[in-house]
């Protein structure tokens, strides 16, 4: 259909019902928003209709004009951005103010759904913001996106599409699509390659078991102990469940770290999360061994690392950016629409925050083996776009 064919169609259903709303012709013609949207501004430059939010009216039933420098009735005059995540209370809070800042720096507002990591709930939420009217989506589906084309509804939206925090993996069927996501393995490379500069060799890894981040963690490690020539003490690592759904097999768990740190068998650790990173070093203080003198720790995601006794040393991602070029993504798709635009797939730098967990120990050669130069202030030393990635074998994260 033509641009005027379209254009028509808009202007006889707000003759007939007063308004028009984008999401309602968008489906009814089969186009895309951004489509719909051009339309719709191209009438309302013609003085022919009269826009507000989700669509648009004929002139004389729009509003009064609001007074001069007074912003619009509905607070914002750009763009309505959906945005799904997992979860409210743990990293994701962070991501959603990058995004909402970045969406209320161009007129915008943003729009909430939250899954409670139930991929049920996924489909749900965003039909729910697909009939506020959102003219795109920031996604992070509670799972990672694999083949077999469970999750390539997403791809098919009637709206423009953005990944956050995930990897697509080749046969989901939303290879496709802009994503923007934290390079988890280079992260946890990072922390192997600084213990390794301490003087540590013995270095284990906790992962959170079940947790869509562990399997990058485990890469990331297990290439950068490979790469210092190191064997891990536990190839495997130590897997901790959920201390809250069962504690039990946490504590299992924490008992093995213990007994290593107190053998000798493990002189540091990679903790994943930051959670569990304080439980253990409570434990292990309970056990009469001490932080970093018997056990050095770098935690994982840098959440709540700074408030431990002492404060741990954490890998952080560069969540407040992943949220920010997630929008910036999705504005210039919204600009574009469909104009052949390659797909963009960015990977951030997380960044390595020093404390009081990783001073070097006595015991221990202060010398990397084969590490490498080490920068005097790692916390600053790498920008978090400095990275810019397209693996599509990386399995999706967090």
């Amino acid at each position: 259909m033509l641009a005027e064919q379209r254009q028509e169609l808009i202007l006889r259903t707000a003759r007939e019902q007063g308004s028009v709303k984008v999401v309602e012709i968008a489906e009814e013609l089969g186009v895309s928003l951004v489509t719909v949207r051009r339309d719709v501004t191209a009438l309302v430059a013609s003085g022919l209709l009269a826009r507000v939010h989700g669509g648009a009216t004929l002139p004389h039933a729009r509003p009064s004009a609001p007074e001069p420098d007074r912003p619009p009735a509905n607070g914002h005059d750009g763009p309505t951005v959906g945005m799904l995540v997992p979860s409210a209370t743990y990293y994701f809070p962070e991501v959603v103010r990058g995004a909402r800042d970045a969406v209320e720096a161009i007129g915008g507002r943003l729009v909430l759904g939250i899954s409670r990591y139930l991929p049920s709930e996924d489909r749900d939420q965003v039909d729910q913001l697909l009939r506020g009217g959102v003219d795109g989506l920031l996604l992070t589906p509670a799972r990672a996106p694999g083949p077999g084309g469970e999750d390539a509804w997403m791809g098919r939206l009637p709206v423009p599409v953005v990944l956050v925090e995930r990897r697509a993996e080749i046969g989901s069927g939303l290879e496709h699509l802009d994503r923007v996501a934290s390079d988890h393995a280079l992260g946890a490379a990072q922390a192997v390659r600084r213990l390794g500069a301490l003087g540590h060799e013995r270095i284990l890894l906790v992962a959170r078991l079940g947790s869509p981040t562990t399997p990058a963690v485990h890469a990331g490690y297990t290439a950068a102990m490979a790469a210092l020539s190191l064997t891990p003490p536990d190839p495997a690592g130590v897997e901790t469940p959920h201390p809250g759904e069962d504690a039990d097999g946490f504590d299992r768990a924490v008992t093995r770290v213990i007994e290593a740190a107190r053998s000798g068998a493990a002189t540091a650790a990679l903790v994943h999360n930051d959670q569990d990173a304080l439980l253990l070093v409570s434990r292990l203080r309970a056990a009469g061994l001490e932080v970093p003198g018997d056990l050095a720790l770098i935690a994982y995601d840098d959440e709540v690392a700074a408030l431990a006794d002492p404060p741990l040393s954490a890998i952080a991602p560069a969540k407040h950016e992943v949220g920010r070029i997630a929008v910036e993504l999705l504005a210039a798709r919204l600009a574009d629409g469909d104009d052949g635009r390659a797909p963009r797939h960015i990977s951030l730098v997380p960044r390595l925050r020093l404390r009081a967990t990783t001073e070097p120990s006595a015991a221990e050669p202060s010398g990397p083996k084969s590490a490498g130069p080490v920068p005097a202030d790692v916390n600053d030393s790498t920008d978090p776009t400095d990275s810019i990635r397209a693996s599509e074998s990386e399995q999706a994260i967090l």
